[in-house]
């Protein structure tokens, strides 16, 4: 008798264990962890995915993604083609080296299979090349670096392949020989330029930058650009004609009265992304294009830089396909899709 009244609780309390799961809300329930790779804090690419990190993580209960920023986007872009990890930073130029098996990727047998895998989620303005000095420095030109300390971006970044290639296209001047080139990352380099500790501070970013805000409040600064007679000299060409990479402007006032710049500045623009593997469930990849962009477009008010990411951006200097849930995403949006999008 006793054990058939202990059978009786024991299924009764089954059951009303089964009845308190199904009562308790999603995010009280397991969530699908998913990693997200990127640039190391500092850099605009960090920025954006861990806002959409952010947004995703607080409105869609049933996924939880992880943010690693360490390590290099070559090395992101691989592990998400073999998929080990669920998304990560792309951008168009890295993209085309993948699959013509160049340079990095050039002793990859598999590297050409290992692109078609991929799908884009959306591009994103990585932003304008910032060449920041301050007023006080009295260094009003590129060629002005010679014999300075400048920060072209962290060691072995394409960042810093991209300013050391500009340095020397604009003002013939060498990283290392005709400057020193500070090896550091993206943060302890905001930091150190913050102090007085760099001349020369670049940084691809969506403008108004949030650091180069802060120091603009009690600092005069100025941009250094690319001189209008040599916007279609060769070497210069040979840095825009790369799949992703464009000239574009800093405007006058973008960062208030003490920008120091009396006209727009002429740079260069990059495009990267958020990439993902073509096995990725559709749905998942669908609604969390949808959300993504529904929180940009909440907070736009109390973070300028975020004017820069909109759902038209997603297909910016695109050259892989879009993956299904993000396609049928911007579509519904009303985005143009162009043929390269299309599987």
């Amino acid at each position: 008798m006793n054990s058939m009244k202990i059978n009786r609780r024991s299924v009764l309390a089954g059951t009303a264990a089964v009845a308190a799961v199904g009562m308790l809300p999603r995010a009280a329930l397991a969530k699908e962890l998913l990693r997200m790779s990127t640039l190391g804090p500092g850099s605009s690419p960090n920025l954006v995915m861990t806002t959409f990190a952010n947004i995703i993580n607080r409105d869609l209960p049933d996924y939880e993604i992880q943010v690693n920023a360490t390590g290099a986007a070559t090395r992101h872009v691989l592990e998400v083609a073999m998929g080990k990890t669920a998304f990560c930073m792309s951008s168009p130029v890295l993209q085309s080296l993948l699959a013509n098996q160049r340079a990095m990727f050039e002793k990859i047998d598999q590297a050409p299979e290992l692109a078609k895998k991929l799908r884009a989620v959306l591009n994103f303005p990585m932003g304008v090349y910032h060449i920041a000095v301050y007023e006080a420095s009295g260094i009003t030109t590129l060629d002005q670096a010679k014999g300075k300390r400048v920060f072209l971006g962290p060691p072995g970044s394409a960042a810093y392949a991209t300013m050391e290639q500009l340095f020397m296209a604009v003002a013939g001047l060498e990283a290392d020989t005709d400057f020193e080139a500070v090896k550091l990352g993206w943060d302890a380099a905001a930091a150190s330029f913050q102090d007085g500790n760099l001349d020369i501070y670049c940084n691809p970013t969506n403008a108004p930058s949030p650091v180069l805000t802060q120091i603009a409040v009690t600092n005069p600064i100025r941009f250094l650009g690319i001189p209008q007679d040599q916007l279609e000299s060769e070497a210069v060409q040979a840095l825009t004609n790369r799949p992703g990479f464009g000239f574009s402007t800093l405007p006058v006032g973008i960062y208030g009265d003490n920008q120091a710049n009396d006209s727009d500045t002429t740079s260069l623009r990059v495009t990267v992304g958020i990439v993902t593997n073509e096995d990725a469930d559709e749905e998942m990849i669908y609604q969390m294009t949808k959300t993504f962009y529904d929180g940009v477009a909440e907070m736009r008010e109390g973070a300028p830089w975020l004017n820069a990411i909109s759902p038209e951006s997603a297909v910016a200097d695109l050259n892989m396909p879009l993956h299904p849930g993000a396609l049928r995403a911007l579509e519904e949006m009303g985005v143009e899709i162009p043929d390269v999008g299309r599987i």
